[in-house]
């Protein structure tokens, strides 16, 4: 464990690859606290110092650099030492890695020894950001100018058709937002029984029987409740059902349950239903998921926001939230896939004539907006006017799109099966 903690072989041959060829110091990402040795902190330095006085990183600057303090590093003959130990540079970049992964360690097991001393929520949090800090520390991006301007050019005459992203199932809703694309955060919120764990399911299971992987995280069902709804969708089954089969199913829902299940086995589906769940518990799920599953599209469900379970204590429930979205959205744009986030909207809602929400309705929203690139609300008439000529309408109001148009997109709710479809062209006509 110690010399994964200190790896001064690794520190050794990257300095005298440094000297051999002094333009590497200009290839390194590296600073003096990466080293474990002190005398390698202090010989870094003085390259870099050198480096940026316009002076090649050669011996006699390097030693002229340290002045004085030549002789605590060993003196000049530890530097020739480095030198001639190393007969190439070509392993210039893996000495980089381990020293990179060696500090790593070293910093994090700082951290933990930190919190045993003294644990507190605030340590907790503490932990969890070092991690993902660590995480992200001597990760190169090779991505050039022109590697972005030939990918743009080679986009701009590839045929993708009208779907650039995760397909939602529902035609106006892929046309509206050309399918859920990677990196986003998309809120859909409603009040309780507009059908959003529904609709949620239904993107899923759309999405999965497209060929795409799915992470569903569920905070307030379990996985078996989860799946019968998804049986019930597939296979025409009236939910209530589920209660007691035995009792309820006709021998055709039998058939149907047999067809659904064998349908459903296949899916790349995965319930994370832990009750409490922290964004690190949802980072790591994702993680696996995307190493697991790299070539297939990978959409993300969480239902739903209010449950999520923070790292740490906050003053307000809006700076918790505001905490949880961030990271969220840091989620989304690390791992590329889009992140489908349920929320509650506060009861405001209600007191209004009319009842479609809008954006100050978002609960606990402090930053919200901000964080998200969608925010869309579901609303069913019918369900606070039982004369409305909308029934089984719902209506999938766009309140914000960063990349797109806002506006509203309807879809009929077969509740019994909880399943939405596109609604037909001559019903659309008749509402308008």
């Amino acid at each position: 464990m110690q010399n994964m903690l200190k790896n001064l072989e690794a520190e050794e041959s990257l300095l005298g690859c440094i000297l051999v060829e002094s333009e590497l110091i200009k290839e390194t990402t590296l600073e003096p606290k990466h080293f474990a040795d002190e005398r390698h902190k202090r010989i870094f330095k003085a390259m870099r110092d050198v480096d940026s006085s316009g002076q090649p990183v050669e011996m006699v600057t390097v030693v002229t650099e340290l002045g004085d303090t030549v002789e605590a590093i060993g003196g000049t003959s530890y530097l020739v030492d480095l030198a001639s130990a190393v007969p190439s540079v070509i392993n210039f970049e893996t000495y980089q890695t381990l020293i990179y992964e060696a500090f790593k360690l070293r910093d994090m097991q700082k951290t933990a020894l930190d919190f045993a001393n003294n644990p507190s929520d605030e340590g907790i949090l503490q932990v969890y950001q070092k991690t993902v800090e660590l995480q992200e520390i001597g990760i190169k991006n090779n991505r050039t100018k022109m590697d972005v301007l030939t990918e743009i050019y080679n986009d701009m005459y590839q045929e993708k058709g009208e779907i650039t992203g995760v397909e939602t199932g529902l035609a106006d809703l892929d046309a509206m937002t050309g399918g859920w694309q990677d990196s986003d955060l998309i809120i859909v919120a409603a009040r309780p029984s507009m059908g959003k764990t529904a609709f949620a399911l239904n993107l899923a299971q759309n999405a999965a029987l497209k060929g795409g992987v799915v992470d569903v995280f569920s905070l307030e069902m379990s996985d078996r409740q989860l799946v019968n709804r998804m049986l019930s969708n597939l296979g025409s089954i009236e939910g209530t059902k589920w209660r007691n089969p035995h009792k309820y199913f006709s021998e055709k829902d039998y058939e149907n349950a047999n067809r659904a299940i064998g349908e459903y086995e296949k899916l790349d589906i995965y319930i994370h239903d832990k009750p409490s769940q922290s964004v690190a518990d949802i980072r790591s799920a994702i993680r696996k998921t995307t190493k697991d599953h790299p070539d297939q599209k990978h959409l993300v469900v969480i239902d739903y926001l209010q449950l999520i379970r923070p790292i740490g204590k906050f003053e307000t429930k809006n700076l918790e939230v505001a905490s949880i979205t961030g990271e969220l959205k840091n989620i989304a744009r690390t791992f590329n896939v889009p992140i489908i986030l349920l929320s509650q909207l506060s009861r405001g809602v209600e007191q209004r004539q009319d009842k479609r929400p809008m954006m100050s309705d978002l609960r606990d929203s402090g930053s919200i907006e901000q964080d998200a690139d969608i925010v869309s609300f579901l609303y069913r008439d019918d369900y606070y006017d039982k004369q409305s000529d909308l029934k089984n309408i719902v209506e999938i109001i766009f309140a914000k799109q960063r990349n797109g148009s806002v506006g509203t997109v309807m879809a009929a709710f077969i509740k019994e099966y909880g399943r939405f479809l596109n609604l037909d062209r001559q019903m659309e006509a008749k509402l308008a």
